[in-house]
């Protein structure tokens, strides 16, 4: 039992890591679009290139994010793990 509260814990700690890790990509994604007086086709190419792999990399965080919620049974409706 102590071992999978262990486990359980490391990976309570993994997923807030990865929200705070989602958070700072998706501050730093929203300041390139208010940059760019709110549109990404105002872009330049260098700050689209800049935009597209901060959202691709965003994206691996939220799907990491939603593998550990499954591994951990948190869902919407349930925020008792956090």
């Amino acid at each position: 039992m102590a071992e999978y509260n262990r486990d359980a814990i490391h990976k309570v700690q993994q997923y807030r890591k990865l929200v705070l890790v989602y958070e700072a990509l998706d501050e730093e994604i929203g300041q390139l679009i208010l940059a760019s007086g709110g549109h990404t086709d105002q872009m330049s190419p260098e700050t689209m290139a800049r935009y597209r792999n901060l959202a691709r990399r965003r994206d691996d965080v939220e799907n990491d994010m939603r593998s550990l919620e499954q591994e951990l049974q948190i869902d919407d409706e349930d925020s008792t793990i956090m």
